[in-house]
């Protein structure tokens, strides 16, 4: 793994000598380099959002499968999509290695477990109109790689986020993300500047899907599930704008109905 980018030393050392002021501004520089990492990746992500719509449009749902950091980070972009756009929780779903109590406690090898992959994502019953997307900043996780593989060979889509390039995991996957952020700030914690570019590009993949999947009008998430106080008002400023009618209304008619869309 010394050869892996993600595995090479940090570009500071004496990390425990610095102020925190330092601390927080070299933090930042290299922060400052993700964004155009995932900008030069745009080709790459557009190619594997374009492949997966009219999938999705068939009824197939989109996964993403990753250990640890990155897993966590798929499960919560899948869980943020239903309130924000309406839709149902099977449309995209996340899997990681060791299962929800991962979310919150390190288990431990849970990602060594090769054939573990696949066999969570069976629980699902996948179909060929289905996309799974693997997620690992090394792009040797075995749990993830294995389960590309399979899910290649059974006819899904398949693509795969990671921070080095021409990895195991890309070469597994038809449509491979490679966001090289280069080392990270600590030695080797990819839930630092790999974790940020996963995180960016989850949101352009998922937010894209949704706004061509028509959850999305003008620039408003019209499809939003009413589930708090904030979300009413701010559906009701919604109907208040397109609509021109008073507060009170606005707000009636969109509590009657349940969504600013049902209102247009």
């Amino acid at each position: 793994m010394k050869d892996r980018i993600t595995e090479q030393s940090s570009h500071y050392d004496h990390l425990e000598q610095m102020s925190v002021g330092e601390l927080l501004q070299h933090i930042n520089d290299e922060d400052a380099l993700v964004a155009e990492a995932v900008r030069k990746a745009l080709p790459q992500i557009e190619t594997f959002v374009t492949a997966i719509e009219p999938r999705m449009k068939r009824g197939g749902r989109l996964f993403y499968i990753g250990a640890g950091t990155s897993g966590r980070l798929g499960v919560l972009d899948a869980s943020e999509l239903p309130p924000t756009f309406g839709v149902s929780e099977s449309w995209v779903i996340g899997v990681i290695a060791g299962g929800d109590k991962a979310l919150r406690h390190a288990v431990e090898h849970a990602e060594d477990i090769a054939e573990q992959g696949w066999k969570d994502l069976q629980a699902y019953h996948p179909t060929e109109d289905d996309t799974v997307l693997g997620i690992a900043a090394s792009g040797t996780t075995p749990y993830v790689v294995d389960a590309i593989r399979q899910a290649r060979r059974n006819g899904l889509l398949t693509g795969c986020i990671t921070s080095n390039p021409n990895t195991p995991l890309a070469q597994e996957a038809e449509f491979p993300i490679e966001t090289i952020v280069g080392p990270e700030f600590v030695t080797g914690s990819s839930r630092m500047k790999s974790g940020t570019a996963q995180k960016m590009v989850l949101n352009m993949i998922s937010t894209a899907l949704m706004i061509r999947m028509g959850r999305v009008q003008g620039n408003r998430m019209v499809n939003m599930q009413l589930t708090n106080d904030k979300l009413i008002d701010r559906g009701t400023r919604m109907l208040q704008d397109s609509l021109g009618l008073g507060y009170d209304e606005a707000r009636e008619r969109l509590l009657e109905s349940g969504s600013v869309s049902s209102c247009l």
